[in-house]
């Protein structure tokens, strides 16, 4: 009985969205329609502001990405130590070694989930700033070449199966970002 009320709500759906789509292929029959398709995130990343944050990700989270390696790796050589010699040591000092084990196994996650926290906050603050400035920059280039729509192709989850190489315009995106603006600000 749910299946059959699912197909109907899907079918609906699909009723509204080839209708959606009808209504709007009629008032833009009239007027040429220029696509363009852009990889919103591989356009940021590519701009000379994007790399250097991508560089400044790197200087500020590499040295702790290299400690927690460096912990890991120390943990497991305990670990190994643990298991190989376990059955030989004094029982006092292998729930020793086991504790200490543990701790430092609690002690590395929540460092690593702080470091975490630590690198989605500037991802967030950096990427904020470069979205705003890259919209910015699409949309007087929307405007100033009359097109009628640019979808973003850089997400998993987009609608566009295939698109033309001639309508991407995700070079010509970098460039006028990186031509009009200089660390972030316009020049």
């Amino acid at each position: 009985m749910e299946g059959v009320e699912i197909i109907r709500g899907m079918r609906r759906y699909l009723i509204s969205a080839i209708a959606l789509l009808w209504a709007t292929f009629a008032v833009y029959a009239q007027a040429p329609l220029k696509v363009g398709t852009i990889s919103f995130q591989g356009a940021i990343v590519r701009t000379k502001d994007g790399q250097k944050a991508g560089q400044e990700m790197d200087a500020k989270f590499g040295p702790k990405n290299k400690e927690f390696q460096n912990r890991q790796s120390e943990l497991g050589q305990l670990q190994e130590q643990l298991s190989k010699g376990g059955t030989v040591m004094a029982e006092a000092k292998r729930n020793q070694m086991a504790r200490d084990i543990d701790e430092k196994k609690k002690r590395l996650q929540r460092d690593m989930q702080d470091a975490e926290e630590d690198l989605r906050a500037e991802q967030q603050r950096i990427s904020s700033g470069l979205t705003q400035r890259m919209a910015a920059v699409i949309e007087k280039y929307a405007k100033d070449n009359g097109f009628t729509i640019i979808l973003d192709v850089s997400g998993q989850n987009t609608p566009v199966i295939w698109s033309a190489q001639s309508v991407d315009i995700t070079a010509e995106i970098v460039a006028l970002y990186d031509k009009t603006t200089t660390n972030g600000a316009p020049r």
